[in-house]
């Protein structure tokens, strides 16, 4: 991950565009691109879009990736831990003894 990191912060930085990243604007950014991620699952099933769209979607989601890691390195945040955090959190609110199956959120289990 952190190579990954690095090729993406060396991108940004050839180009001068750190001045732009803020975590104001990553975040903004980062929502724009799930966004633009989005329209390409508008008016068509879920199946439907995926077979149309899948370049897009690739391309979409690869750049929500890369301002979700870009946040993650302005803010020092470890994203591997964070996720693994998240993940404990969420064994916590949605023990599989109540959650198996279930679409519904941990309040309501």
């Amino acid at each position: 991950m952190d190579e990954l990191i690095q090729k993406i912060v060396e991108f940004r930085d050839s180009r001068n565009w750190r001045q732009f990243h803020n975590p104001k604007d990553l975040a903004i950014s980062l929502s724009i691109e799930a966004s633009e991620l989005l329209e390409n699952f508008q008016w068509k099933t879920s199946d439907e879009s995926v077979t149309v769209n899948f370049e897009r979607i690739q391309e979409e989601l690869a750049d929500v990736l890369i301002y979700a890691l870009l946040l993650s390195n302005e803010l020092n945040i470890n994203p591997e831990q964070a996720i693994i955090d998240k993940i404990k959190k969420n064994e916590e609110k949605y023990p599989i003894e109540k959650a198996y199956g279930s679409n519904k959120k941990y309040n309501e289990l």
